[in-house]
């Protein structure tokens, strides 16, 4: 390389260096979404946050560079203390970034077993000063926001946040609307994702916010949750059939969901995900005959 494009390239590389950080910060953005709560987007992760005169409970931080972003946008919009942060559940890509938001007036607030796993594994984010078993309601304002837990369903201590007086309910990583569930579903309990979605939509929400993907209503919740229900069904008929996973990658199409972003990429490792969880964790594997 002659010293000409050697200065040309090392140039072009200062600029693309120097420019990243406000490549990232453009992908960071908030919307409103019904009364008082708000969207923040980073890329394809999503959490919201409820403002008062009282000051602003956040949901998930998702990150160190996001959770500055977002907490200089609160002062500047808003400029009210921030109460609470309510981790939705233990997993790292939702709950870094806390740190950004510690303060002597902020309480931080989980699933006990979500506070339990930050603990044992030395999480680098804050550790939840306050946590639940079943169910709390954390007031603020003409807010409340009511915290549930519905039992195993996506990591540990995952739990639905229902905003009220905005009927809105905000559940992380095992609800999804719009799109395909993610890939493998790694960190799926498939059975417990079921009967988690079955148990929140006898909740009375009108808006649905996920972790990921699109806003949609409770039809959107119920049309995932059948997703859910005939994926599984199908895996477990196809097991029973004697059929291998490619056979039942090749003859499980679910058309009536083929609207569903990423459906024709991930069904089939949708499929391969139920049957390694059906196969493994649930020890079909093990029975005589099978």
């Amino acid at each position: 390389m002659n010293k000409h494009n050697w200065l040309l390239w090392l140039t072009a590389f200062a600029i693309a260096g120097f420019s990243a950080p406000m490549v990232w910060a453009s992908e960071y953005r908030i919307e409103n979404v019904k009364g008082d709560v708000y969207r923040f987007i980073d890329d394809r992760h999503r959490s919201l946050f409820l403002v008062t005169d009282e000051g602003i409970l956040i949901t998930d931080p998702l990150n160190e560079s996001a959770a500055k972003w977002l907490k200089a946008e609160l002062k500047k919009r808003f400029d009210v203390p921030v109460r609470y942060v309510v981790y939705s559940h233990n997993h790292s890509d939702h709950i870094y970034g806390a740190e950004v938001f510690d303060s002597s007036e902020t309480t931080f607030v989980a699933h006990r077993l979500a506070k339990q796993d930050i603990q044992n594994t030395g999480a680098n984010t804050v550790v939840p000063d306050m946590t639940f078993d079943n169910s709390m309601d954390i007031s603020l304002g003409e807010h409340t926001v009511e915290l549930r837990y519905h039992g195993p369903n996506d990591g540990r201590g995952s739990i639905s946040m229902l905003f009220q007086p905005e009927k809105l309910l905000f559940v992380v990583d095992w609800v999804v609307v719009g799109r395909m569930p993610w890939q493998k579903l790694w960190s799926y309990d498939i059975q417990g994702v079921i009967n988690s979605t079955r148990d929140v939509l006898d909740l009375d929400f009108e808006v649905f916010v996920g972790g990921h993907a699109d806003i949609g209503d409770k039809a959107d919740v119920r049309r995932y949750l059948s997703y859910m229900e005939e994926l599984y069904a199908a895996v477990i008929d196809g097991i029973h059939a004697g059929k291998n996973l490619e056979e039942m990658k090749q003859s499980i199409t679910l058309d009536n969901y083929s609207d569903f972003k990423q459906y024709d990429e991930w069904l089939p490792l949708n499929i391969e995900g139920v049957h390694e969880r059906l196969m493994e964790e649930s020890g079909m594997s093990w029975r005589p005959g099978l």
